[in-house]
């Protein structure tokens, strides 16, 4: 008999250790990071993971942006989601419509009865991940915002004022000359030509993008950014391709290469490039803000976010969402969203972050890092600078890609491909309308 209880009582702590080593729940997150950025977000998960014994969070490399998000819907319509996956800002719109495949913010750390306060974030991220009533139905994550990067080196090189970066677009095109005349052969170049070129830009000189609040308002919204402003900053471009002053390396990231390799003495695109430039840069650069036209009324305004939020997939268990709470929680407190911005370059998405970082005098040590958030908060945003929210987003931005690239090879007139991109994006916007329209926001 007291072998028998002995032998039940061993069973019963074999269970237990057993139950103990497997209590960990996983919780699945596809994101879009590489490089510097993917580093940081293996040491959040991490720590994370190291804090509590509960959940274990799996980081998982998707592709790029466009790439995780498909892969996620298409998991979803199997039956075998992520937890969470990392959205692109234009994709918002495709993901509000997208019904039960997704499970809201709000709702889950609700539930979860985890302390949120919406406030606590900077008010130009969350506005934009927000529904009509106001409620976070997206996890913001890395925000950024375009920027002004420039080679010192190369300005010295070309008798410029190293510690003096161009404001307006003229400015830029007077730099771009002396480069060229110094031999550098690469004066100029863009990332995300069109987030940079057209719709911060649009943002920037407090011109729509889009009718209906930019999309903002709902459903019947039709493009605009064919207008005198941006007609007139294709054309420029179009005129420094000629001459070799502004030289097109890709459609999304990849020119970022161009410039923190070494190639290109300025260059635009977004502030999350900041911890990849630093960790790989052989030379000294600057950040400034993105160029404007000074003649262009109430300009600058602000600039719009760009990067990606996190969204919870539909479909999961409580337990899993309970666990997707906790790490949200984790993610937003200051010292890992302060150190995430630091480290990266994308904006921390609450205030007492960038607070955080300004006490620990980041900023005094590293001019131009703050240049992101002040270009965010310049001014109260407009209905035109608030963002832009359209369904089809990445089918829009694919043809503003082949009309601006028309542009660039000398096949078509700024004026030609700018009214071609907002007859060929408005049908899209028309395909989207149908398709949603039961569920319009």
């Amino acid at each position: 008999m007291k072998i028998k209880k002995l032998c039940l009582a061993l069973a019963a702590v074999c269970a237990f250790g057993a139950g103990g080593a497997q209590a960990a729940t996983d919780i699945q997150w596809w994101h879009s990071m590489t490089g510097a950025n993917a580093d940081q977000i293996n040491s959040i998960v991490n720590k994370f993971n190291a804090s509590q014994s509960e959940y274990k969070v799996v980081a998982v490399f998707k592709g790029q942006y466009a790439d995780s998000m498909t892969a996620a819907i298409a998991a979803y319509r199997s039956g075998k989601a992520p937890d969470i996956v990392q959205v692109f800002e234009v994709g918002t719109a495709t993901m509000m419509a997208a019904g039960k495949a997704i499970k809201p913010v709000y709702e889950i750390m609700a539930q979860a009865q985890e302390k949120f306060d919406p406030n606590a974030y900077l008010p130009a991220v969350t506005s934009y991940y927000s529904d009509t009533k106001g409620r976070l139905v997206s996890m913001p994550f890395n925000s950024s915002t375009t920027v002004f990067f420039y080679n010192k080196d190369m300005f010295k090189k070309a008798g410029l004022d190293p510690n003096k970066p161009p404001k307006t677009w003229d400015e830029v095109q007077e730099d771009a000359l002396k480069l060229k005349d110094a031999g550098i052969a690469c004066p100029f170049t863009t990332a995300w030509q069109t987030w940079v070129q057209l719709e911060s830009m649009s943002a920037w000189h407090n011109v729509p993008f889009a009718s209906n609040q930019n999309g903002f308002g709902g459903m019947n919204t039709k493009l605009v950014f064919n207008n005198e402003v941006m007609v007139r900053h294709v054309a420029k471009l179009s005129s420094w391709v000629k001459s070799g002053l502004f030289i097109y390396a890709g459609r999304t990231s990849q020119p970022d290469a161009k410039f923190s390799g070494g190639d290109c003495a300025m260059y635009t695109g977004s502030s999350g490039i900041y911890g990849l430039t630093k960790a790989s840069a052989k030379f000294s650069f600057g950040v400034s803000q993105l160029p404007y036209y000074e003649d262009v009324k109430g300009a600058p305004q602000n600039t719009i976010i760009g990067g990606a939020s996190l969204w919870v997939m539909g479909g999961k268990k409580p337990i899993e969402y309970k666990g997707v709470a906790k790490f949200f929680t984790f993610l937003s407190s200051p010292e890992i969203q302060a150190e995430w911005h630091q480290k990266t370059g994308y904006v921390p998405i609450t205030k007492a972050a960038y607070e955080l970082t300004k006490q620990q005098g980041f900023y005094d040590a590293n001019p131009g890092t703050d240049v992101a958030i002040q270009q965010l908060s310049l001014h109260t945003p407009t209905v035109n600078s608030k963002g832009i929210r359209l369904g089809y987003f990445p089918q829009i931005r694919n043809i503003l890609d082949e009309e601006l690239e028309a542009v660039w090879a000398q096949k078509k007139g700024p004026k030609q491909a700018l009214d071609d991109a907002v007859e060929r994006g408005n049908a899209e916007l028309v395909k989207f309308e149908r398709a949603n329209r039961k569920g319009a926001r």
